[in-house]
Formats: structure tokens, C-alpha cells, sequence
């Protein structure tokens, strides 16, 4: 949707940058002088590291972005969270130092923000999961909140399924609500959430005693003087170095929906492959379905009628 002359950069933008950064590598080394070797790598780390820490982070938080926002204001606020209550547990609690690189971290609070952002994130993602513009992958920029957006198919990770309870939340129940619940409706995105606060919790803090480590490498109190009190916006966003990543790897490990039906497959093996590679084909997937003790005496049955299916017809 671009104009002709900038479609080849909207197109190979990836390899441009990569090529742009490669030239500037180059006369980098060119420029390398006698004296000024330690000040010249010294820039040239600050660079990659700057490079890593935000540009790197702000790809993954963009492709978040683009399978939901919620994937984005979740673990951003749960980062928020555990900052906010990790200060008010510590303020309050706080009688044992956590690490000598941050005077003021204690484990109270470390433990405290732990616990309040558990609690934070199973709450958001409940109320999260409800709004389609939250849960929806980007599929036109112009759309707002307000938009009349649908989700086909939606995650399944946002519907809600029981779960059985175990015997003894049962008799509890019993006991103490005079009423049995032998199932409870959880969606999976809430477990999922209470992985993401784990992270956000146990380490994604450690972005920000790391960001204390280069103040002290540097003996400089902040980062800046955007917000009064607080440093620059930099010491608002330490923490965010590392959930910008987990984010996008949890997701596309455990979560992401891969559209691919059984049709599409067959389509494709049966177009594209020979008779020969479809018996290779069968034979791997043998191999693997049986490794997996999968109904193996029935799938070494099916596989080799068909087997001998393609080796006739061939």
C-alpha cells in the first residue's frame, strides 16, 4: 500500500538495515586509530548494547502487538505492578537488603511484589480476555477500541473449560461453603498469566539491577530528568529489557495458534511430494508416533496398509 518508488524498501527493509549496519562496521574498523582503541570499543559497546536492549526489544514487543494488544499491556502492566508493590511492600516490610548493587531492594519487598503481582496478573488477564480488541491479531491498523472487531477463530486460550478439582478442594468445599464444586471454569490465558507475573516477578527485575549496575559503572545517580524523583524515562523502563523477549518467546512456544488443517497438509503432500518421498514421509511419521507410545500396535497396522497402498498404486 505504498507508493512504487519506496515499495523495494518497504519490501527488503530487513536486509537494507542489515546492509546499512554492515557499512557502518566497516568504517567503524577504518577508522580505528592508534590512542583511542579503549575509547572507540567503548562506543562501539555502548552502540550494541543500546542495539539489544531497545531495538531488539521493541521488534518483539511490535510482533506482540501484532497477535493482540494483549500481549503487550499484560506483561507491560505486569512489570508496572511488581515495580509499584515490590516499593510498597519494601517501604513497609523491608528489614533485609536483597543485593548490595541496590541498597534499597529488599527481599520483603522482592517477595511482597512476587505475591501482589500473582494476584494483579490473574485478575487482568480475566478482565483482558473479555474485550476482542485486546485478544484479536492485528489484521487492519485502521481499527480502534471502538471498532466492531471479531476473532475468527478466537485462541483457544481465552475460552474457558473445567477443570476437575481434586478430592480434597472438594470435601473442603464441603466443609466450608456447605455447597460441592467438583469443577472449576479457568480459561488458559489466567495460567498462562500467573507464568508471565512468575517472570515478571523472579526476573525480569534483574533488568533493572542491571541498569543499576551501568549508574554505578558510571557514577551517575539517573538516567535522566524526565520524571521528578525518578530518574529519566529509562529508570521507568529498566525492567521491561527482558519481558519484551519472554514475551514473545512464551507465546510463540506455547500459545500462538499455527492455522493448518488436515486438508491443507494432505493438499500439499499430494501435490508436491513423489510416491517415494510420500512412503519416506509415512515411515518418519511412524518413527515418531510410535517414540511417543501413541497407539502404536494400531498405527504400525494403519502405516503399513497404506504403505503397501502406495507401493501398488506406484
Amino acid at each position: 500500500m505504498v507508493d512504487a518508488f519506496l515499495l523495494p524498501f518497504a519490501t527488503h527493509h530487513r536486509f537494507i538495515s542489515f546492509m546499512l549496519y554492515v557499512i557502518g562496521f566497516v568504517f567503524f574498523v577504518l577508522n580505528l586509530k592508534k590512542g583511542l582503541y579503549r575509547q572507540q570499543m567503548s562506543q562501539f559497546g555502548w552502540t550494541h548494547m543500546a542495539i539489544f536492549l531497545i531495538v531488539f526489544q521493541a521488534h518483539f514487543i511490535v510482533d506482540n502487538i501484532l497477535e493482540g494488544l494483549i500481549w503487550f499491556v499484560l506483561p507491560a502492566a505486569l512489570v508496572a505492578c511488581n515495580d509499584i508493590f515490590a516499593y510498597v511492600c519494601g517501604f513497609f516490610w523491608g528489614r533485609n537488603q536483597l543485593l548490595l548493587l541496590s541498597p534499597k531492594k529488599t527481599v520483603e519487598g522482592f517477595l511482597g511484589g512476587w505475591i501482589c503481582t500473582m494476584v494483579f496478573g490473574l485478575l487482568w488477564a480475566t478482565l483482558l480476555m473479555r474485550f476482542n480488541y485486546m485478544i484479536c491479531p492485528v489484521k487492519d491498523l485502521s481499527l480502534s477500541a471502538w471498532s466492531n472487531i471479531e476473532c475468527n477463530p478466537v485462541n483457544s486460550v481465552f475460552i474457558s473449560v473445567p477443570w476437575k478439582l481434586p478430592e480434597f478442594w472438594v470435601t473442603l468445599g464441603k466443609i466450608l461453603l456447605r455447597k460441592e464444586y467438583t469443577h472449576i471454569w479457568i480459561a488458559p490465558i489466567q495460567l498462562h498469566a500467573l507464568v508471565m507475573s512468575c517472570f515478571a516477578s523472579l526476573i525480569a527485575p534483574f533488568g533493572g539491577f542491571f541498569a543499576s549496575g551501568v549508574k554505578r559503572a558510571f557514577n551517575i545517580k539517573d538516567f535522566g530528568d524526565t520524571i521528578p524523583g525518578h530518574g529519566g524515562i529509562t529508570d521507568r523502563m529498566d525492567c521491561q529489557f527482558l519481558m519484551g523477549l519472554f514475551s514473545f518467546m512464551y507465546y510463540q512456544s506455547f500459545i500462538k495458534m499455527h492455522n493448518i488443517s488436515v486438508g491443507a497438509i494432505l493438499t500439499l503432500i499430494i501435490n508436491n511430494l513423489s510416491s517415494k518421498e510420500q512412503l519416506e514421509l509415512l515411515e518418519r511419521l511412524q518413527t515418531y508416533l510410535v517414540n511417543q507410545d501413541h497407539l502404536a500396535s494400531q498405527i504400525e497396522s494403519v502405516i503399513s496398509k497404506a504403505q503397501n497402498l502406495i507401493s501398488g498404486t506406484s
